[in-house]
């Protein structure tokens, strides 16, 4: 859990981190600490553990918990781990990608994905029947999560993360505590489902559609941002389509200027 540690590692499996694929290895074990007082994590958890790298979290979350789900894509990384934690008996090693691979059972996630992993990371979180995710992810992309409405990072993602989880930022997380050093910054992020949603949607999947759609035309006025859509998704005449747009809530307002209700609010209207 050192810098050094990592650097040897790396040369016994003879591996040149890719930093295409964001590989840069956290070698502060203290941090390890944070997250798992973050996800109050106990003995009777079972704790995935996204993007495990040499399993230097994994190893510590083995001791914590009833059994950690360490899944790691890159082949040569994941022989690395199987080494490492070989003598741990709590721990299932998977390789593969974590997004479509066949994984047990698990309550809560502590991860230091790749970068860019995030989005979709996050969303594939959000549609699972978790206690919590507490995850570092580069500071940018978790500021987006939380952004204010109308501001230039408040986007889709915003709005559908909002409608399913608290999101909290925690501790910024600086960039030399990751072998290689990475360009920018992270910060510790927890998500918390919802036990009641803060606004209701009928049909999540159409509600996040329409959300990325409309995000695509943000700085126009909702009725001419949905129109294309409309005509597309329903199959009307550019007519139809358009006096359909021109008659749902908010219609004169911005794309941007919206708040996450008011998305929920349109999706429902549109498939009433």
């Amino acid at each position: 859990m050192s810098v050094d540690e990592a650097k040897l590692l790396l040369r016994k499996f003879r591996i040149v981190p890719n930093r295409v694929l964001g590989q840069n290895f956290m070698v502060e074990p203290a941090v390890f600490e944070q997250l798992s007082e973050y996800a109050s994590v106990s003995k009777a958890d079972v704790v995935l553990d996204a993007g495990a790298g040499f399993g230097f979290l994994t190893r510590f979350l083995a001791d914590k918990c009833k059994r950690v789900i360490a899944v790691e894509k890159d082949p040569r990384v994941a022989e690395a781990l199987r080494e490492q934690l070989r003598s741990v008996g709590n721990v299932t090693v998977i390789e593969g990608d974590m997004l479509t691979a066949e994984l047990p059972p698990f309550n809560k996630a502590l991860a230091i994905p790749p970068y860019y992993l995030s989005s979709r990371l996050v969303l594939w979180l959000l549609e699972r029947t978790i206690t919590c995710a507490v995850l570092i992810l580069q500071r940018e992309f978790a500021e987006r999560l939380v952004a204010t409405v109308g501001s230039d990072a408040y986007g889709w993602l915003t709005v559908v993360a909002h409608h399913r989880a608290q999101v909290e930022l925690l501790d910024t997380v600086p960039k030399d505590l990751f072998y290689p050093v990475p360009a920018v910054d992270s910060i510790i992020m927890r998500l918390t489902p919802w036990q009641a949603a803060p606004f209701e949607v009928k049909d999540a999947a159409f509600f996040k559609t329409l959300v990325r759609w409309l995000f695509n035309q943000r700085n126009k006025k909702l009725a001419n941002a949905l129109e294309p859509f409309l005509k597309s998704t329903f199959k009307l005449s550019k007519q139809e389509a358009k006096q359909r747009a021109f008659a749902v809530p908010f219609s004169e307002r911005r794309v941007r200027e919206l708040a996450p209700k008011d998305f929920g609010a349109l999706a429902n209207a549109l498939t009433a």
